[in-house]
């Protein structure tokens, strides 16, 4: 399953190249894709249209948040710090796999039995955590994992239910899949397919990416936060898990442009596609950095969402996946 072959793939920021060099086979093999990789990592297929459209660009950030090995103790234990925004309070006792090696190891903290009552009511520091590879000291953890090595989440993807599936970095290979599919299909206009990196680190590729393309119009593809869950008030819920994918009208980084959202709406109704508003404001998305870029450049974000992103396991539903796809491919056929 292609799907999970991507969540389960390596990719921390700045070190795409096992997700990279997946999304490259895979594009390769669809018909008419022209594939580039930038000096940044960045992966542009393009394909051009049967028809007179304009250059639309898509994009997806392949690049997942995770953790870079930045000390080693006498013990042999891995001290570390994050990549990317993630919540140190989701960590302790989960596997992870470390290096390109996928070396196997488990995150640790100091005992609660030996914890002061303090200790117990505050989340643990980044310097309080480390990871266990079984190395018997220093030097034989050095040998095995050099500084700046990074480390993913030992997460397999699954299936809880027919519609609903759980996995890592869903944050945004569920936005690398919709692209894959999307590359299968002939469109009237010239469509190049963007899969950024360093998104989790501030939105790094994606600017690079659309000043090389300069297209008339953009669709950034997103795993966004889902807050539907217990102590979360309705209307607190930025988006919900099954009700369709969740066009942007504003984050911290970006407002879409209005026709572009209106037109997307405009189609998921004519094509009866279950859509919803992202109700948050918060966070940032790559359409911040590609608004921005040279004259400025139309934009608008659609999102999948997630529960849990940023954390060893997202829960994502495959019919909000699957129409998210049909609403890009919907909406491309008009152009």
């Amino acid at each position: 399953m292609l799907l999970a072959r991507l969540s389960e793939a390596a990719g921390v920021s700045g070190q795409e190249t096992e997700i990279r060099d997946l999304i490259k086979k895979e594009a390769a093999s669809r018909p008419g894709v022209e594939l580039k990789t930038d000096a940044l990592g960045n992966v542009l297929a393009y394909k051009q249209g049967k028809g007179h459209g304009p250059k639309v660009m898509l994009t997806a950030h392949m690049d997942e948040v995770g953790l870079m090995v930045v000390g080693v103790e006498d013990s042999g234990l891995l001290r570390f710090k994050p990549v990317g925004g993630i919540d140190r309070r989701v960590l302790v006792a989960k596997q992870v796999l470390v290096g390109p090696d996928k070396i196997p190891g488990v995150i640790g903290s100091k005992p609660i039995h030996l914890q002061k009552r303090d200790e117990r009511n505050t989340p643990f520091q980044w310097q309080e955590l480390y990871i266990d590879i079984g190395a018997k000291d220093k030097k034989e953890a050095e040998k095995l994992v050099p500084l700046g090595t990074t480390t993913i989440f030992a997460t397999t993807l699954q299936k809880l239910s027919d519609e609903i599936t759980i996995g890592k970095a869903l944050d945004d290979r569920v936005g690398c899949y919709v692209l894959l599919e999307l590359l299968a299909n002939d469109y009237d206009c010239d469509l190049v397919c963007a899969f950024t990196v360093q998104e989790e680190v501030g939105l790094r590729g994606a600017g690079v990416a659309a000043y090389a393309v300069t297209p008339d119009l953009a669709l950034n593809i997103e795993g966004t936060t889902a807050s539907d869950v217990p102590d979360v008030p309705e209307h607190g819920y930025a988006t919900s898990v099954g009700k369709g994918p969740a066009l942007t009208i504003m984050d911290r980084t970006s407002i879409p442009a209005r026709p572009l959202v209106e037109k997307l709406q405009e189609v998921a109704e004519k094509e009866n596609i279950p859509i919803q508003f992202r109700r948050a404001t918060t966070g940032g998305t790559d359409a911040g950095k590609i608004q921005l870029t040279k004259g400025g450049i139309p934009v608008a974000g659609i999102s999948v969402p997630c529960r849990y992103i940023h954390s060893p396991a997202s829960v994502a539903s495959l019919s909000d996946i699957q129409a998210t796809i049909s609403l890009v491919k919907a909406f491309l056929r008009t152009l």
